[in-house]
């Protein structure tokens, strides 16, 4: 659809939007075209009732309060773009109330299972051998830069070679939007990633047959890979990572890169950071996606409370013994 592949042209020249979210909205959108052209209704003639039938649509088909405000995102922004082009008169989505939705608390994990998932990792390094071992030294790399950092998936990944080249105390990171941060390394991260670094140049020096990760891959990405992208991808990652759950002996349905930046995020406030300071860190553009986590705090709170307080329990007894 052409006036879809023009958005999404717009979106990534303008706002430098990633190929993971311009791969997401046109999803989002073809589903709405697919839905619209069953109706004999182009886009351009669309009005809010057929919006409100796909709403309509999406929820009959499963589609959870936050897909679908997701979906009326899309087109929002679809019809401002064909509004600005000229290209209709008046924007159909406008009025369009959001499905209500409930903010989800993020799932997180403790520190102590940090903590077990990153020794299990560390221990993998020393009783792996031959490429095993370099897999190993590679996830435990991930896996301290990604709780030193706070970085999603998609930026860890996906981080260029030479980000290597500033000061090893800090990353320099273009996140959403294209917006530039600092994020700064603990010790365990950066001898984690020197010894990863160490590794991987002693494997491109063994290899001469032409199979080398010293190629264009090499030089451009942190973590290469012979994947279509160049780059270790966010599935292998997640992969190696549930894998290295259940040997560590946790629960893999609770563990995956995303939580482990929730994790670092959590961690931060628990212990007084600033919310300001973890915004910038974790790249929010808004405050106000940061302040989830002072609700999972104030929810262990309670909890903590209600379990462990002398007379927390004092009603309960009292009720009993009437």
């Amino acid at each position: 659809m052409q006036l879809i592949s023009e958005f999404l042209a717009k979106l990534s020249a303008e706002r430098g939007a990633s190929p993971n979210t311009l791969e997401a909205y046109e999803r989002d959108l073809m589903r709405y075209y697919s839905f619209i052209d069953t109706k004999n209704i182009t886009i351009e003639t669309a009005g809010s009732d057929e919006i409100r039938s796909y709403l309509r649509d999406l929820s009959n088909h499963g589609l959870a309060a936050s897909s679908r405000a997701r979906h009326l995102s899309a087109l929002r922004q679809f019809y401002r773009f064909l509004l600005a082009e000229s290209l209709i008169t008046e924007d159909p989505a406008a009025h369009i109330d959001a499905p209500k939705q409930q903010r989800p608390l993020p799932k997180l994990m403790s520190v102590e299972d940090v903590e077990v998932l990153l020794s299990r990792a560390k221990l993998e390094t020393t009783t792996t051998k031959n490429h095993a071992q370099f897999q190993a030294i590679r996830l435990y790399c991930l896996l301290e830069v990604l709780y030193a950092t706070g970085l999603r998936v998609s930026e860890l990944v996906g981080l260029p070679y030479a980000v290597l080249n500033g000061d090893d105390r800090l990353f320099s990171i273009k996140g959403k939007g294209g917006r530039e941060r600092l994020v700064p390394l603990n010790e365990a991260a950066k001898g984690a990633l020197m010894n990863y670094i160490a590794r991987l140049d002693a494997l491109n020096q063994e290899r001469d047959d032409g199979k080398a990760l010293r190629s264009k891959q090499r030089q451009k990405w942190l973590f290469p890979s012979p994947s279509k992208e160049g780059h270790l991808t966010r599935q292998r990652f997640g992969q190696d990572l549930k894998a290295l759950s259940e040997r560590a002996g946790l629960n893999r349905a609770k563990i995956s890169p995303h939580i482990l930046r929730h994790a670092f995020a959590s961690h931060l406030l628990d212990r007084g950071a600033d919310l300001r300071t973890v915004q910038q860190l974790l790249g929010h553009a808004d405050i106000s996606t940061t302040e989830i986590y002072t609700h999972v705090l104030e929810e262990r709170l309670k909890t903590l409370v209600g379990t462990h307080h002398p007379l927390a329990n004092v009603g309960k007894v009292v009720k009993n013994q009437c």
